[in-house]
């Protein structure tokens, strides 16, 4: 006997049915849903994924990661396609993966692998291990199934809520220039393209923010998607709190502006979940490859003066050469280049009045990137390689510098580091050719064991949205590349027959992360980013060929191929990231405890630091919860939430004291805005503990009551502090 139906969904069903009759009641052109949910990893001892530091472990949060769904149709029967960005280093495939089967077990063919886009903002301070490719787990210890876990969820329950959310609105699409928010780090490898092609662009980098406003038929705010190129970085290495960077910052700004009242009110001892509001903004990234949010650009620590151009030393040494953003500190810095970008998307929003019209589709294939054959424009065939690393690849970039003697542009190879090479794998002759004049440091499209080093089948993907193209490619296209691909997307519909209004976006590091896409002149100098290009000299020339067929296809009308399937290597994942043993409180002391409490008093704008007695973390993600609250009471004596671990005033630190004792602190701060109100506040750590026996039990930690009085003081700026 068929199981019953659920009240939610016969409501759920009901909702869809009354939609469908009343398609014709509303003029609006699309029909949209926007949804939110926590992704956020483990916040303690895993290794922090972006700069590839085996130091940068995780130890707290600075702002919690969020994923953000987008569904469009043109009605509640047609063609939807589903757009979500993460606050994560990357999308990576084996999530994509899980997130398409748990969809299809609820909904049946209405999402699959093809109409759904998931794309990475490229923060580099969100817990790592969740990539099923080995090389991108090595500095993570192996697999962090934890955080892999927390990213398919979070993604997943935000496309059921965008699902539920489903209902008529019109699109509006604007653009505009953003200044002072980012540069090249690689202006010798840009400066290698062809003249005539660099004089069509007035810097050498994109300045331009793209955007699209979503409003309901009655006039509402939905949601807002916005496509900006800038490295997610303005976090340095340094930082141990996990963190959504630039853009999640400026996520936050946006929907805070729109969802003024989305923190609820909420007693401390309930620890219970923290909903959010209805608006969803989206700070997508774009064409990213070379572009650095760091401003005041690249110089050597030891005497100032800017670094080498070609090599990015300092002396020789690659260490000293660290760019630095606008602000005194990587906090300032963070909070500045999202705050340019939260002001020019709210202007854009606010003057939007190109209207999307037409209908909502979508173009996918897998491609396996190891063996397409090329025609370039002179008529000669070439093939792309089997993924490979190249020296300067170890060197890193001015946003965080590599160690040992590797530099930037190296051409030549070094015996040392030849003889620790060959010791893992010495790459075939037929590899060396190939990747030339890259010198292979790792030949990891030639290792298979214990599974694939770097994915060698990724998606290719292309949605439709009336005359706006969202072009989903997985991985970091520079600045050149990224401005070829969207004249590649844009000419060929044009002359399929699109208008020519249609305006066409890349949406970097979605689905799958093959890492850096170069133009073939910028590969030759062979920076950082070409080194990581890694199917060779012609990987930007085999995606344009693979997405310009993908183009004329959504044109024509006709389906494109599925390709070969990607592989699952999810059972073949090595980890030796240590569990939690267990926690204990010191002598005299419960989870919870406070060890510093805060003063009786504070004025506006400054920093209240309590600490607690605690226990690691990992031990409950506080997923869609939190781990900190600061609260007000109000006049009916209740305690309300003003604060919580995603806001930008606090600050959760974690420290281990003692692994034999199972000891671990927590710090939390909590900076007072100048304009915060007066009154009585509290602030409360919620945590779980793990015994021995393996036993978790949560706790709550609550200081004393303090009084915040006003102040005329300005804002104190609080420099890095090192963990």
């Amino acid at each position: 006997m068929a199981a019953p139906l659920s009240v939610a969904k016969l409501t759920s069903c009901a909702v869809y049915i009354l939609t469908i009759l009343c398609h014709g009641c509303s003029s609006a052109n699309y029909y949209v849903g926007a949804g939110i949910a926590d992704i956020t990893g483990p916040a303690a001892e895993i290794n922090m994924m972006g700069y590839a530091n085996p130091g940068q472990t995780s130890h707290g949060i600075h702002i919690r990661q969020f994923s953000r769904a987008f569904i469009f149709a043109t009605s509640p029967s047609s063609t939807r396609t589903v757009f979500i960005s993460i606050d994560a280093c990357w999308s990576p495939g084996a999530v994509k993966q899980q997130v398409v089967k748990e969809l299809k077990s609820v909904y049946g063919d209405l999402y699959t692998e093809r109409n759904v886009a998931v794309s990475g903002i490229h923060t580099h301070g969100g817990a790592g291990g969740f990539s099923q490719y080995l090389l991108y787990d090595l500095t993570a210890l192996g697999f962090n199934r934890q955080g892999f876990d927390a990213l398919v969820n979070g993604t997943l329950q935000s496309i059921h809520q965008a699902h539920k959310a489903m209902r008529p609105a019109d699109i509006y699409m604007n653009s505009g220039e953003l200044l002072d928010s980012n540069i090249n780090r690689s202006p010798t490898a840009y400066l290698n393209n062809p003249e005539a092609e660099r004089s069509k662009y007035k810097y050498d980098v994109d300045k331009e923010m793209v955007l699209l406003k979503i409003v309901d038929d009655s006039g509402k705010d939905i949601g807002m998607i916005s496509w900006f190129a800038v490295h997610c970085t303005s976090m340095n290495n340094t930082n141990k709190m996990l963190t959504a960077d630039n853009k999640g910052y400026a996520s936050l700004l946006f929907e805070k502006k729109f969802n003024p009242d989305s923190l609820p009110g909420k007693v401390c001892v309930e620890a219970g979940q923290l909903s959010s509001g209805s608006f969803v903004a989206a700070f997508a990234q774009s064409n990213l490859g070379d572009v650095s949010p760091n401003t005041q650009g690249p110089h050597c620590l030891d005497t100032g003066l800017p670094c080498e151009s070609q090599t990015s030393t300092c002396n020789a040494r690659n260490e000293q050469c660290v760019a630095f953003g606008p602000g005194k500190d990587m906090f300032e810095s963070t909070k500045i280049i999202a705050t340019n970008q939260f002001n020019k998307a709210l202007d854009l929003y606010n003057t939007a009045q190109i209207k999307l019209t037409g209908p909502v589709d979508f173009r996918h294939s897998y491609v396996d990137m190891t063996i397409q054959n090329v025609t370039l424009a002179n008529g000669t065939q070439v093939q792309t390689c089997k993924p490979a690393m190249g020296y300067s690849f170890a060197a890193g970039t001015t946003d965080g510098p590599g160690a040992f003697d590797f530099r930037q542009g190296s051409n030549s190879s070094n015996p040392f580091w030849n003889f620790v090479r060959d010791l893992i794998k010495d790459p075939s002759e037929r590899q060396v050719k190939c990747h030339q004049p890259k010198p292979i440091l790792l030949d990891t499209g030639e290792i298979k064991e214990p599974y694939l080093w770097q994915p060698q089948i990724v998606d290719n993907q292309i949605l439709r949205i009336g005359q706006f193209i969202i072009v989903a490619v997985p991985g970091e296209f520079t600045t050149m590349s990224g401005r070829r691909m969207r004249d590649n997307i844009y000419n060929t519909l044009v002359q399929e027959g699109f208008p020519n209004n249609t305006k066409a976006v890349i949406a970097g590091l979605s689905n799958e992360y093959a890492d850096y896409i170069t133009t073939f002149e910028e590969y030759q100098i062979q920076r950082y980013e070409a080194a990581s290009t890694i199917y060779g000299p012609h990987t930007l020339e085999a995606y344009l060929q693979t997405y310009r067929q993908l183009a004329v296809q959504l044109a024509q009308g006709k389906p494109s191929p599925p390709g070969p399937s990607p592989p699952n290597q999810l059972d073949k994942q090595i980890s030796f990231i240590p569990g939690v043993i267990f926690d204990s409180a010191p002598a005299g002391k419960k989870f919870g405890s406070v060890i510093t409490d805060a003063q009786s008093s504070y004025a506006q704008g400054s920093r209240v630091t309590v600490t607690f007695v605690s226990a690691n973390p990992r031990n409950d993600l506080k997923t869609g919860e939190t781990f900190l609250t600061v609260e007000r009471k109000n006049n009916e004596g209740i305690w309300v939430v003003q604060y919580t671990d995603s806001c930008w005033e606090t600050r959760f630190k974690w420290e281990l004291k003692s692994l034999i004792l199972g000891h671990s602190e927590v710090t939390i701060t909590w900076d007072i805005p100048v304009v915060q109100q007066s009154g009585t506040y509290r602030m409360c750590h919620f945590g779980t503990s793990k015994s021995i026996t393996g036993k978790k039990t949560p706790f709550v930690g609550v200081t004393r009551e303090f009084t915040v009085n006003g102040s005329t003081r300005k804002p104190t700026i609080y420099s890095v502090v090192q963990m």
